[in-house]
């Protein structure tokens, strides 16, 4: 098995760019969405961050910490946003560290609850996540779940 390099954006910000065209490219919000929360982060403005995980120097996972992750429920916030791993580095228990990173880093900075919106069940509370409510995500037709971490 590969050993993998784990960062904090901070840590190699001229990843920025490529950062921000691999989240696109894996959920469809606007590159510029993504660079200016990036750049927010970069220049110190806010302690949400952004975390990658790399093979080489090819992004395999990552995500990211934004205020309000496109729900209803703006007291919620933080909110871990834009968790993916590659399907072919799946399994590989990538996305666990990522969150574990993220979680470490947020509650390290005081940082704490912090929330994260999605539709899977039992993935999540193997790293420590638990269920906390239903949500209405913008323009979504059904609820979603969200998830906890204290």
């Amino acid at each position: 098995m590969s050993e993998y390099t784990y960062i904090v954006l901070r840590e190699k910000p001229q990843l920025k760019e490529r950062a921000a065209a691999w989240f696109h490219s894996k959920w469809g919000v606007p590159q510029e969405a993504y660079l200016e929360c990036m750049e927010a982060y970069l220049n110190g403005e806010t302690e949400y961050g952004w975390y990658l995980c790399l093979d080489g120097d090819k992004i395999i996972g990552g995500l990211g910490v934004i205020e309000n992750d496109f729900h209803d429920r703006k007291d919620l916030t933080p909110n871990v946003c834009a968790v993916y791993t590659e399907k072919e580095y799946r399994c590989r228990k990538i996305a666990g560290r990522l969150l574990d990173m993220v979680v470490n880093d947020l509650k390290s900075k005081g940082i704490t609850p912090i929330y994260l919106l999605t539709d899977h069940t039992n993935f999540y509370e193997r790293y420590g996540w638990e269920f906390f409510c239903m949500v209405q995500g913008d323009d979504e037709p059904d609820l979603s779940r969200m998830y906890i971490h204290r």
